[in-house]
C-alpha cells in the first residue's frame, strides 16, 4: 500500500512528517487534521510564520481598543460645540467607555471560557460596531453615552481575550515580542484616531472606527482555536491538530503536547472554582502580581493623558494642540514596537524597574514645570521655558510608559495566571484596570480644572508606588514555558 500523497507539481506532502516524531507520521493524519481546521488549515499549513499571522488577526482588536481611547482627545472641542455638553458631560462620555469595559471584563473570563477565545472576539466586535453608528448618528448626549457604553464592552472582552489567546499560542522564546504585539496595536489604534482627528469630523471619525472590527469578524476563521483551550475542554484532538499547525507540519510537538495535557489533567474539564479558592498561595499570589501591575498602570494618569492630551498642551501653551497630540501618538507607536523587540531578551522585569523610574521622573518634571509656570507671568522667558519643559516631560512619560508599564502588565497577567483559574482571575484583574481607568478618566479633566501641577503630582507618587512594587512582587518570566511559570507558583 502506498501512502504517498503529490501535490499537483509532484511535491510529496507526506515527507514534512516522516521525522517529527508526532503522531503526524501519515499523509492521512494531515487529511483527518485538514478537516477539523477547516479554513484556517488551508491558508496557515504552508506558512512558517502561522503564529504570526494569528497574532496580527487578533490585533485588530486591540487596534479597535486603541481608537476608542484615542477618539475623545480630538473630538473634544467639536462634539461639546455641535451637541452643547458641558465639560462635566463629555467627562462622563470620555469615561462611560471605561465603565461598558468593566462589564465586558466581569463577563470576558467565562465567555473565553464557554465558547473559546475566537468566540469572544466574534462576540466583542458586533457591540463596537453598534457603538460606533450609535455615535455617529447622535443628536444628543443619550446615544453619545449608549455608543460609549457599548464601545467599552466590546473592548472590556479584548482587553482580556487578546493577550490570552496569544500568550497560549505563542512559543516561549517568542511570546514576549508577540505579547507586545498587544499594546503596540492598542498605540497604533490611539495614532490613527489622533491623526484623523486632525482631517475629518467627528461623525466621520465615528465612522472609521467600525473598520476594524468588520475585517477582524472574517479574519478569526482563517485563524486556530487557542490550543490550550481546546485541550482544557478535552477536545484532545482538535487541541493537536491547532497545535500542529502554529508550530509547522515539520516541527515534532510531543513534548509541548505531553507538557500542555499534563498542565490541564488537574483540573478537568470545566472544574468550578470559587471565590473562596483564591486564598491558597498558588491562586492568590499571581492574582495580586496581576492585579496589582494593572492598576497601578492606570494609577500613572496614562488614561488621563491620552484622552486629555489636547488640553494639556493648550494648559501648556503649545498652539497647535492637536499636532502635538498626534506626536503623543506616533512616538508612543514608536517606543512600543521597541518594547516588542526587548520583551525577550532585556525580560520583563528589568523593562518594567526601568519603566517605572522613568514614569515618576518624567512626572515629576510636569508638576515641577506647572507649578513654576503658575509663578511666573506670561511675559517672562521662564514662563515659556516651563512651558517646553512640560511638553518635554509628557512625551518623556510617554515613551517610558510604553517601555514598559504599558504593555508588560498585560503579557505577565496572561502568562501567570494558573489555567483552572484563568478566566476568573483574568476577570478579576481586567475589571479592576477598567475600574482604574474610569477613575482617572473620570477624575482628569476635573483634576486639571482644579491644578495642572496637582495632577501630575498625584500621578508622580503612584509611579514611584509602581517601582517599589515591582522591584518587591514580580517575578521574571522570561525564557519559562507558561506551564514552568504556573507550576513555580505553587
Amino acid at each position: 500500500m502506498s501512502f504517498r500523497e503529490d501535490s499537483d507539481d509532484g511535491r510529496d506532502l507526506r515527507k514534512p512528517f516522516l521525522h517529527t516524531g508526532s503522531w503526524y507520521r501519515m499523509g492521512s493524519r494531515q487529511s483527518s487534521m485538514m478537516e477539523k481546521l477547516g479554513s484556517s488549515a488551508q491558508v496557515l499549513r504552508d506558512n512558517s510564520v502561522s503564529v504570526l499571522f494569528c497574532v496580527l488577526v487578533v490585533a485588530l482588536g486591540p487596534i479597535q481598543f486603541g481608537f476608542t481611547a484615542g477618539y475623545s482627545s480630538p473630538t473634544q472641542a467639536d462634539i461639546i460645540s455641535d451637541l452643547g455638553l458641558s465639560v462635566s458631560e463629555f467627562s462622563i462620555f470620555g469615561s462611560l467607555s471605561n465603565v461598558g469595559a468593566m462589564v465586558g471584563a466581569i463577563a470576558s473570563g467565562q465567555i473565553a471560557e464557554y465558547i473559546g477565545r475566537k468566540g469572544s472576539l466574534m462576540i466583542a466586535a458586533i457591540p463596537n460596531i453598534i457603538g460606533w453608528l450609535a455615535i455617529s448618528f447622535a443628536h444628543d448626549s443619550s446615544f453619545l453615552y449608549m455608543g460609549r457604553l457599548l464601545e467599552g464592552f466590546g473592548v472590556g472582552v479584548i482587553s482580556y481575550t487578546v493577550p490570552v489567546y496569544i500568550a497560549e499560542i505563542a512559543p516561549q522564546n517568542l511570546r514576549g515580542s508577540l505579547g507586545s504585539v498587544n499594546q503596540l496595536s492598542v498605540t497604533i489604534g490611539i495614532m490613527l484616531a489622533y491623526l484623523l482627528g486632525l482631517f475629518v469630523n467627528w461623525r466621520i471619525l465615528a465612522v472609521i472606527g467600525i473598520f476594524p472590527c468588520t475585517i477582524l469578524i472574517p479574519g478569526l476563521f482563517f485563524i486556530p482555536e487557542s490550543p490550550r483551550w481546546l485541550a482544557k475542554m478535552g477536545m484532545m484532538d482538535d487541541f493537536e491538530a491547532s497545535l500542529q499547525v502554529l508550530r509547522g507540519f515539520d516541527t515534532d510537538i510531543s513534548i509541548e503536547v505531553n507538557e500542555i495535557k499534563r498542565s490541564v489533567a488537574s483540573p478537568g474539564r470545566r472544574t468550578t472554582i470559587r471565590f473562596s479558592d483564591l486564598k491558597r498561595r498558588r491562586y492568590w499570589f499571581p492574582l495580586t502580581i496581576g492585579i496589582g501591575l494593572l492598576v497601578l498602570q492606570q494609577a500613572s494618569g496614562v488614561n488621563g493623558v491620552l484622552f486629555y492630551s489636547t488640553t494639556i498642551f493648550k494648559a501648556a501653551g503649545i498652539s497647535s494642540s492637536n499636532v502635538a497630540t498626534f506626536g503623543i501618538g506616533a512616538i508612543q507607536v514608536i517606543a512600543t514596537g521597541v518594547t516588542t523587540g526587548l520583551a525577550d531578551k532585556a525580560g520583563r522585569r528589568l523593562l518594567l524597574i526601568i519603566s517605572s523610574c522613568g514614569m515618576t521622573a518624567s512626572l515629576l518634571l510636569v508638576s515641577v514645570s506647572f507649578y513654576l509656570k503658575s509663578v511666573f507671568s506670561e511675559d517672562s522667558h521662564f514662563y515659556s521655558l516651563m512651558g517646553i519643559l512640560s511638553v518635554v516631560g509628557i512625551m518623556t512619560f510617554v515613551v517610558t510608559i510604553s517601555l514598559g508599564i504599558a504593555p508588560i502588565p498585560w503579557i505577565i497577567m496572561s502568562e501567570i495566571m494558573p489555567v483552572d483559574i484563568k478566566s476568573l482571575a483574568g476577570s478579576v484583574a481586567t475589571l479592576c484596570n477598567w475600574l482604574g481607568a474610569w477613575i482617572i478618566t473620570m477624575t482628569a479633566n476635573l483634576l486639571l480644572d482644579w491644578s495642572t501641577a496637582g495632577t501630575f503630582a498625584l500621578y508622580t507618587v503612584m509611579s514611584a508606588l509602581t517601582v517599589v512594587f515591582v522591584t518587591l512582587w514580580v517575578p521574571e518570566t522570561k525564557g519559562r514555558t507558561l506551564e514552568e511559570i504556573q507550576w513555580s507558583f505553587r
